[in-house]
């Protein structure tokens, strides 16, 4: 007989209630895949899009997580010993293929980046994804040099926090911005030198706080703000539009020359699980356990408490990362 596991099933798109807590068989790994038994997954909005059908990948039904960190159990090809600590992200999880809100996890070895560390789970649960598409947002997207100036647009999300995090650590003056006033203290908090309430316009006081314009900024709110997110870098400097907060992922209408200022780039970053330099992320929870970093950590949940995590992401309540405990 078969050993059997929790997971989180999606039958069809739908409400947070389409999230079914069942028994599914445990997967059995094949050369070049790792069966990894889940410890904590991440919450995160991609996952609300797939079960609200408004992805544009993916089949039913799935278990949904697009990461999770837990403990290799088989690795038949011998690439990692069983007992090594892992995350496994991106490449089609809780997509294409099943993903993270579940006790075990089968993924090809290419998807799983090795690390030591004595965080809590809850803690470590909330890593991969967070850092991996702040520090591509960096390195690909932006590419900033020591000193420059660099604005957050949607500081408040898990991704905006983690930016603010390492953008200090690179070095970088910070301007974050946030709908809720509330916030300031957080931001300031993590390391953001300017805290500006975001009302939809605030590429003129971004140009007054900077001198005439930041070096870089990531977008993270979406195309409504994308326009004003483009004025408030100097020319020559590059904005990387990597979230979508807002729901709004095109643009109506789009007039390059009127959009663009002169010399400002305009990049993007999605990114994979090879982005994340095993180096990284170990330097990252490294730096958490000393105190000298911080993971911007939200509320934690249960498997059996997965339809309320995602009530709460829909109303903008996690306050942080959400993670699922297993």
């Amino acid at each position: 007989m078969s050993a059997t596991m929790r997971a989180v099933v999606v039958d069809r798109p739908g409400p947070p209630e389409v999230l079914q807590l069942r028994d599914l068989p445990v997967p059995v790994a094949a050369p070049g895949q790792v069966l990894v038994r889940v410890r904590a997954a991440g919450l995160n909005r991609s996952e609300l899009h797939f079960r609200q059908g408004l992805g544009s990948s993916g089949s039913f039904p799935r278990v949904p997580g697009l990461e999770a960190v837990g403990e290799v159990v088989a690795a038949p090809g011998g690439e990692l010993v069983p007992g090594t600590r892992v995350a496994a992200l991106m490449g089609g999880m809780g997509r294409d293929l099943d993903g993270g809100y579940a006790e075990h996890l089968l993924v090809p070895v290419s998807q799983v980046v090795p690390f030591t560390s004595d965080l809590p789970w809850e803690q470590l649960g909330a890593v991969p994804e967070m850092l991996q598409t702040a520090h591509g947002s960096l390195a690909v997207g932006v590419r900033p040099a020591p000193g420059d100036a660099l604005l957050v647009r949607g500081a408040t999300s898990s991704v905006g926090r983690a930016l603010v995090v390492l953008a200090k650590r690179q070095g970088l003056t910070v301007h974050a911005t946030t709908r809720r006033p509330q916030a300031a203290a957080e931001l300031e908090a993590l390391g953001a030198d300017h805290v500006l309430v975001d009302d939809g316009a605030v590429a003129e006081r971004v140009r007054e706080l900077s001198g005439g314009g930041v070096d870089g900024a990531v977008e993270l709110v979406g195309t409504d703000v994308l326009r004003d997110t483009l004025r408030a870098v100097r020319p020559g400097g590059t904005v990387c539009f990597t979230g979508m907060l807002s729901d709004r992922w095109t643009i109506d209408r789009f007039y390059p020359m009127d959009w663009l200022p002169n010399g400002v780039r305009l990049t993007a970053y999605s990114g994979e699980a090879s982005d994340l330099p095993a180096a990284v992320l170990q330097e990252f929870l490294d730096a958490v356990a000393a105190g000298r970093a911080a993971i911007p950590l939200g509320r934690v949940y249960g498997l059996d408490d997965v339809v309320q995590a995602h009530r709460d992401m829909e109303a903008g309540g996690v306050g942080g990362k959400g993670v699922l405990l297993t």
